[in-house]
C-alpha cells in the first residue's frame, strides 16, 4: 500500500511540475513583460516576474533566497519521503506532495531561467539566446501569470485615505506552483493540523535520538 501512495504523490508531483513549467514556458516566449491576455473579466493571463516569495513579495536578497528554497526542498522531500515509508493517510501525503512539487516549481525558475532565457523587456524572450541569458545561475526571476481582479472599483471619497483611489480586488499575480503551495497548506491546516504536528514532533524526536 505505502508504495502505491510513494507512486500517487510522484504523480502529483510530475504532473504539477509539468503543467507548471509548460505554461511559464509558453508565457515566457510568446509574451512580453507586463501584456496581458483577457480570459474573462475577471481573469487574465497577465505575464509578470518577482525575484521574491509567492505572489511577487520581495523581502531578501535573491542569491539567499535561491540558496534557501533548495534546502527547504530538501527537507521537504526528505520528509515527505518518511511519511510515505510510514504509511501515512494518502490525502495527508498528497498535501506534501503539493507544497514540494510548487516550491520546486518556483526554484526551477529561480536556478534555470536566467541562463535559458533572455528578458522579456519590450519583446518575446528567446530560449536559449545566442548572447547568453539576462542574468546568471541561481539570479533567475519567477515567472507569475494569474490575475484575478474579481472586484475593480473606485474607492468613495468620504473613506479614511483611500477616498477616491482605485480598488481591485484580488491584486496579487501568481502562478500555479503558488496555488499549490497555498492549496496543501490550506487543506493541512484545516484537516490534518493534528496530524502534522503529530509527524513533526516524531521526525524532531528522531532527528534528536540519531544526533
Amino acid at each position: 500500500m505505502k508504495y502505491s501512495k510513494g507512486w500517487g504523490a510522484v504523480l502529483i508531483i510530475l504532473i504539477l511540475l509539468t503543467a507548471d513549467q509548460a505554461l511559464k514556458i509558453w508565457i515566457k516566449t510568446h509574451m512580453q513583460l507586463h501584456e496581458s491576455i483577457e480570459i474573462t473579466k475577471w481573469f487574465y493571463l497577465y505575464f509578470t516576474e518577482n525575484p521574491g516569495m509567492a505572489f511577487g513579495i520581495e523581502v531578501i536578497g535573491k542569491l539567499f533566497l535561491s540558496v534557501f528554497r533548495i534546502i527547504a526542498v530538501g527537507f521537504i522531500g526528505y520528509y515527505l519521503y518518511g511519511l510515505v515509508k510510514k504509511n501515512y493517510s494518502f490525502r495527508f501525503i498528497a498535501c506534501i506532495a503539493l507544497i514540494w512539487a510548487g516550491a520546486m516549481g518556483n526554484i526551477i525558475d529561480s536556478i534555470f531561467y536566467g541562463v535559458v532565457f533572455d528578458h522579456s523587456y519590450g519583446q518575446v524572450a528567446t530560449f536559449m539566446p545566442a548572447g547568453g541569458g539576462y542574468e546568471t545561475w541561481l539570479h533567475g526571476k519567477v515567472v507569475d501569470m494569474f490575475y484575478f481582479p474579481i472586484v475593480q472599483t473606485v474607492m468613495p471619497e468620504w473613506v479614511p485615505v483611500w477616498g477616491g483611489e482605485e480598488f481591485v480586488f484580488f491584486r496579487p499575480i501568481f502562478n500555479l506552483a503558488d496555488s499549490a503551495i497555498c492549496v496543501g497548506v490550506f487543506v493541512l491546516l484545516i484537516f490534518y493540523r493534528h496530524t502534522l504536528s503529530e509527524s513533526l514532533a516524531k521526525e524532531t524526536k528522531a532527528t534528536e535520538t540519531h544526533a
